[in-house]
């Protein structure tokens, strides 16, 4: 249950060229202590109810629960969240043997297009796209959970 990702800016909307998918996700969160966040997620038709360790210093790696629960209760847990509820759409993209997540977010967001790759290791090496940008890894600016 522990989670290692990279994140990074894109440089160019050429990733939605070679998206396999594309969904809408509506998410706030319950909590964002430093020291733990409880996120709800609407994606599509399924809701999703995580809780998020703190990150490593290095912020690569965290632990990370996650359970599906229903459309309706993710809606009613949405109502209940913080101030600051984010509206993105998630492309998924394979390059070689990772599947990179790159998300486009709208409103208070719009213009921000992060990718996200997730690692079995942190020194696991990976190939990074044209449209890859400047590694974020670890800057709680581009956190969806920090506070406002």
């Amino acid at each position: 249950m522990i989670e290692i990702e990279r994140k990074f800016l894109v440089n160019s909307e050429a990733f939605k060229k070679q998206a396999s998918n594309a969904t809408r996700i509506i998410q706030g969160f319950l909590s964002t202590d430093k020291k733990r966040t409880v996120r709800v997620r609407l994606k599509g038709e399924q809701g999703f109810l995580t809780i998020k360790g703190a990150s490593s210093k290095n912020g690569l790696s965290r632990f990370e629960w996650e359970k599906e629960i229903s459309k309706p209760e993710a809606e009613a847990l949405l109502k209940l969240c913080k101030k600051g509820i984010i509206d993105k759409m998630r492309y998924e993209i394979a390059v070689d043997l990772h599947t990179f997540e790159v998300d486009e977010f709208f409103e208070d967001n719009k213009g921000l297009i992060i990718a996200e790759v997730e690692l079995t290791s942190e020194k696991e090496t990976f190939s990074k796209p044209d449209w890859l940008g400047r590694e974020v890894t670890g800057e709680p600016k581009y956190y969806n959970s920090r506070d406002k």
